[in-house]
This record gives structure tokens, sequence and C-alpha cells, in this order.
């Protein structure tokens, strides 16, 4: 292997080792060092994605900018890839490739070099999180295939990457979200923070309710953070009930009061019950209420 990754070049040996992974470094690296002869024109229709490649949408606004640049100025930087059995598979350029069609070319300079399928997954990956915002729901996909495939640990794969270890742990647990509420995730309709509270919870159906709330309440992720640390919400046992619309309010003028006197505070039937044990108790939770009782 190591044999082969020095035929690869200065750019892959940086690449795969242990040290943290820098993508422009990585394909600079690689452009710089071939030769003249190393680049060639492919025929576009030769070529598919990387087949480990975790981003599933491209912005078509932003493909369409970069096709107009490459009808005037054309293909500053050659795409990078793997002669397959039929064709090419891309390994770096994905954007640069569907915006050359866009303009109407019908080949690309390409730089052609030999990866595994690990290389393969880790490249598109690093491509992705490195150049533009990957959809967190893909990201967390491609953190789980190169963990399994690599054999990797999630603090190994933390140090290869640059990302910390309770970033990685918790993207991988957006994936056990019920696959609506992922859905959601993907098209931006609750942000990463929500999702990441949601993903707290083990029950689908609570998941899926306070799902709901978030989007028609327009939940802010403390106000669902507040609902998800409340004694009264399950995390791990099953529950069947709904939450309706009125209680969700509750629960969180429940917590806040409770956060400010100290006590277990109940809102229910349109009153607010808040228990105690002694008169010195009762004193302690008046005189943060800012009432003062006057004596004779």
């Amino acid at each position: 292997m190591e044999t082969k990754r020095k035929a690869l070049g200065k750019g892959l040996e940086q690449l795969f080792s242990n040290e943290v992974i820098n993508f422009e470094n990585f394909e600079s690296e690689i452009v710089a060092s071939a030769k003249a002869s190393d680049i060639i024109e492919i025929p576009l229709n030769e070529i598919r994605s990387n087949p480990y490649q975790p981003r599933k949408t491209f912005n078509d606004e932003s493909l369409n900018e970069l096709a107009e640049s490459i009808k005037e100025y054309g293909i500053v930087q050659p795409i990078i890839v793997k002669k397959s059995i039929k064709g090419y598979e891309l390994i770096a350029g994905e954007r640069r490739t569907k915006a050359s069609i866009i303009a109407g070319l019908e080949k690309i300079p390409a730089i052609i070099k030999d990866f595994n399928d690990q290389e393969m997954m880790e490249v598109a990956l690093i491509e992705n999180i490195q150049r533009e915002d990957l959809n967190p729901i893909d990201e967390a996909i491609a953190y789980e295939n190169i963990i399994k495939i690599g054999n990797m640990t999630q603090e190994e794969f933390a140090k290869k990457f640059g990302k910390s270890r309770s970033h990685v742990t918790n993207m991988l647990g957006l994936l056990k979200l019920p696959n609506a509420t992922k859905k959601l995730v993907e098209d931006n309709k609750i942000s990463m923070g929500h999702a990441r509270a949601l993903s707290k919870i083990s029950d689908d159906t609570l998941i899926n309710d306070l799902t709901d709330k978030v989007i028609n309440d327009a939940l802010s992720v403390r106000d669902l953070e507040h609902l998800i640390a409340l004694e009264n919400i399950p995390k791990k046992n099953k529950v069947s009930r709904k939450i309706d619309e009125k209680n969700i309010h509750y629960m969180i003028y429940e917590k806040v009061m409770r956060e400010k006197i100290g006590t277990k505070v109940k809102i229910k039937d349109n009153k607010i019950e808040i228990p105690f044990e002694r008169e010195k108790d009762l004193e302690r939770i008046l005189e943060i209420l800012g009432i003062e009782i006057v004596g004779d």
C-alpha cells in the first residue's frame, strides 16, 4: 500500500496520512506535480459520479454561474478521475463536470489517478465538507460509511477529519431520527440544532409530535430543549399520547418558573400550582416573586 501511495504522488501521501486532511492541498499537489502529458481531454459522457459521493443535490443557481464562467474562461483546473471498466469515475471536480455539461462542452481536461474504494469515499467527503455546506444527513451517512469501511473508531475519524469527537457523535445520532424528520433536515425545514435535540429521544412518536410543533409553532432550539429536559417528557420509554398546542406552552412556562423559584411548578386548567413544604419555603418563594407581606 505504501508503494502505491508514493506512486500516486505527494498529494495522496498527505491526504491519506493520519494527519488532519486538507482537500485544497491534496488537489493542488496532484495538479502541480502532474506533467503536461498527464492532463488529457476525456469525453464528458464517459464520466460518472463518484459512487461514494455524499451530496445528492447540487445548487442549480451555483452550477449555472459556474457554467457561465466556464463558457467565458474555460476550465481553470482539470478534474481528477479514476479509470473504470466503462469510462471514468470522478474523484474530484463534480461541480466542474456538471457545469461543463450545462455549458455545452463535450470534453474536459482531466488527470487520471488510481484509488481504492476507501480512498474514493474519503476524497468525496473531504471535498464536500471543506468546500461547501453538505446536507447534515448526507454528511452523517458519509461519516458512517467511512467509519465502517475504514474500520475506524469515532475518535480516529474525528482526528483524521479535523472534527471534535462530540461533533461526530452528534452527526451520527441524526441517522437514528425517523425518516420524515430526516427529510425535513435535508430540506432545511428544521435546523441542525433542532435535529440534534430530537435525536436524543428514542421514541419516534414523540419525535414526530415535537417535530410538528417545531414547524407549526416556530419553536426555537432553546424552547425545544426546554421541553425535552422536562421530567414529564420521556426520553426512552415509549409513549402514545399526543402533546397538544396548549401543553407545549405550559411546559415551557413550567420550566422557566421552576428555574426561577427553585421548586416544581404545575400549570393546569388555567391555574398555577406552586407547592411548598414549610413556611420558610413559602417566604422564600414570595421574596423571589417580589411579594412583600406587611405585618400589623
